[in-house]
């Protein structure tokens, strides 16, 4: 008997209404689409760390593979990491909670305080998982106007209400790069606090913290004390480069963790993400490698931009989003376009509504060089 395949099983009615998160395209399906060979292909597309991971970790996890009881059959253990994260954020164990990438950590938290008859703020042009996530939980998003690019705490703080149970915020943000001075978050969540009785929990996102120049660094973690209704989430996918690992953490009250162990899938990191990661922590030659390119390949797109007639956002993070205007025929879609057929791969912003912006991760020296002339290359046909 022939089945329906248009039949879906009754689902939740608002998942219909969802949109799946876009993910940068891979080399591979580039590959496969246009018929250029991988190698000839650089992706500058997901704020991936060009130099790939530490590697101390690299070198860790090929001993543990090569070791006669690799692990790999058995389920992970998750004690040694969390208490080395513990420790360099100066709280306690059971503070710390390990995910799947940060991003599992942000679905959960929508997981544990979103309902329909809730509601959560984000800013505009901010992560677009936050919108997802607390949509995937049937509530409400409320978006606060853009300030530059960059969230609005005050258009935040007027959004928020008796309703709200979540407060996302980037920082430094993606896919804009902005930033907001530490001590501003922090008078922030005070005055929520004042007004909510720390009804309104806050997740404050640090995925690209270790990209920020020395005087604008701070820890968040220092504010759990003061704040028990504060979440820091933070990853291992970007400076430390285990994106394909899918490893990150959260730091929170130990009342909040025990919470997320309760919904979060058990061993939901594995033994080599738990491995690579912990030796990364400590790899601090490499981390300063990561952070100078950076800081180096941000300049030198900047100034390669400047030269090419085009405007761009000042970014606190490893990428750059360059603005097209239309006005002196920069078409951003056609730009994007054109970049995938010479087989450089960058992230069109068409889903944060902004259609007329394109994001750049900083690469090599190399592959900086390749991007700007092959964007000098087409805006001259």
């Amino acid at each position: 008997m022939q089945q329906n395949s248009t039949y879906i099983p009754p689902a939740n009615d608002f998942v219909f209404n969802l949109t799946a998160y876009p993910p940068g395209k891979p080399i591979t399906q580039l590959s496969r689409e246009l018929g250029i060979p991988e190698e000839k292909i650089i992706k500058l597309a997901s704020n991936e760390n060009p130099l790939g991971m530490s590697p101390k970790a690299k070198q860790a996890i090929q001993n543990l593979l090569n070791s006669a009881n690799d692990g790999i059959a058995r389920y992970p253990d998750q004690f040694a990491l969390s208490k080395k994260i513990a420790d360099r954020c100066q709280i306690q164990q059971n503070q710390i909670v390990l995910g799947n990438g940060s991003n599992n950590l942000l679905d959960i938290a929508g997981k544990i305080f979103l309902n329909k008859q809730t509601n959560a703020v984000c800013a505009e042009f901010a992560f677009s998982v936050y919108c997802l996530a607390t949509l995937a939980a049937n509530s409400q998003i409320r978006i606060a106007k853009a300030k530059d690019f960059g969230h609005d705490l005050s258009a935040m703080y007027d959004l928020t209400d008796e309703n709200t149970r979540i407060i996302w915020i980037a920082n430094p943000n993606n896919p804009t790069g902005t930033f907001l001075p530490h001590q501003e978050i922090y008078e922030f969540i005070k005055k929520v606090n004042q007004k909510f009785q720390n009804s309104v929990v806050i997740i404050l996102d640090e995925a690209y913290n270790e990209y920020l120049p020395p005087e604008k660094r701070g820890d968040a973690t220092k504010w759990l004390a003061d704040f028990p209704n504060l979440i820091v989430s933070r990853t291992f996918s970007k400076i430390y480069g285990l994106a394909g690992l899918r490893i990150g953490y959260a730091a929170m009250s130990a009342e909040l963790a025990e919470l997320f162990h309760k919904i979060r899938t058990p061993f939901n990191a594995n033994n080599l993400a738990l491995l690579a990661a912990e030796v990364a922590l400590d790899d601090q030659e490499f981390l300063s490698q990561s952070y100078q390119i950076n800081a180096e390949g941000m300049t030198f797109l900047e100034q390669g931009l400047q030269k090419l007639g085009f405007d761009f956002i000042a970014s606190s993070g490893n990428f750059i989003t360059m603005f097209c205007d239309p006005n002196l025929g920069q078409n951003a879609a056609d730009i994007n376009q054109k970049l995938l057929e010479n087989g450089v791969i960058i992230r069109p912003l068409m889903g944060y509504q902004m259609p007329n912006h394109l994001r750049i991760t900083i690469g090599t020296k190399e592959e900086n060089q390749r991007f700007l002339e092959t964007l000098a290359k087409i805006m001259k046909k």
